[in-house]
């Protein structure tokens, strides 16, 4: 632990992120520069990447307009100077054990299971769609939260509520569909398109949805450029394609079947990652990363 975190208490420690409870109410999260791909977290880092997905979730925790466990700002006090930039102060909640995953398109793990049944999460959907293809309207497709190095199962609605109740999951799916088409307005105006998304809820005293943790990121979403949208066809997307590219590409050497220790990531690798990830969030939020705050300022 670093000396200005002592006076906080370790809670738990993610792929990505670091938590730390402040006191009895409030938590410190803490946005790594660490990069997973297929289960497994890679080296080298990616420079700046904790803290673009935190400017991008501030981003679009003022832009959705709903409730957020924030409760400060990117520079708020409790957060040590090292970490300013990547991290946020944010309520303690707890948290709805689902991952709340919308689909505006079909790629992906969606793709696979329509494949094999016709279907996604139980959600019947019409024949003959194809990689890409825009759905006929946003569906609601839930996954388990797996423990780090296992995999996320996708789950049907009724498994939701047999788990959580029927109340529950019916404002869940409402929720999430109703901030999916929030954001991907937002992001249409921008010539983005938001393929689909997984968002995470807490419950206050009340037992009312929070949103929580990070929020239609690049590690958390798929955004594809409208203008060289072309469906029926695997999308460029503003996340770390690149790294998984080259990870299951000739050049890496990686027998990703054998799931051995991935080979280092080259320094061309990483820096267009980066740059991917910059440019996610310049083209969404409209602002320059370079007028984020940092652990240097």
């Amino acid at each position: 632990m670093s000396p200005a975190l002592d006076s906080y208490t370790f809670v738990a420690s993610g792929k990505v992120r670091d938590v730390y409870q402040i006191d009895d109410e409030t938590l410190l999260m803490i946005a790594s520069d660490r990069i997973s791909a297929y289960d497994h977290i890679l080296s080298p880092t990616i420079p700046d990447k904790g803290r673009i997905l935190t400017a991008m979730s501030f981003f679009w925790f003022e832009a959705l307009g709903v409730a957020n466990h924030l409760v400060g700002g990117p520079t708020d006090e409790r957060i040590p100077a090292e970490y300013v930039g990547r991290s946020m102060v944010v309520r303690k909640l707890p948290m709805v054990p689902v991952e709340c995953v919308a689909r505006g398109y079909l790629t992906g793990s969606g793709l696979l299971d329509y494949r094999a049944t016709g279907s996604v999460c139980g959600v019947e959907l019409p024949s003959g769609l194809d990689e890409a293809d825009r759905l006929p309207e946003p569906i609601f497709t839930p996954a388990t939260k797996a423990e780090q190095g296992d995999h996320d199962e996708n789950i049907s609605f009724e498994r939701v509520a047999a788990d959580l109740g029927d109340e529950l999951a019916e404002t869940l799916r409402a929720a999430t569909l109703d901030i999916y088409r929030r954001g991907a307005e937002v992001a249409a105006e921008r010539g983005i398109i938001l393929a689909d998304t997984k968002f995470e809820f807490g419950l206050d005293a009340a037992g009312g949805l929070v949103l929580a943790d990070e929020v239609l990121t690049p590690d958390s979403s798929r955004y594809w450029e409208a203008a060289t949208y072309r469906p029926g066809e695997v999308q460029p997307s503003f996340d770390k394609q690149i790294v998984r590219n080259w990870l299951t590409g000739p050049d890496s050497g990686w027998d990703k079947a054998a799931d051995e220790t991935p080979p280092l990531l080259p320094d061309d690798v990483v820096a267009r990652t980066r740059a991917r990830y910059i440019e996610a969030y310049e083209w969404i939020s409209r602002k320059s990363f370079a007028d984020w705050p940092s652990e240097s300022e």
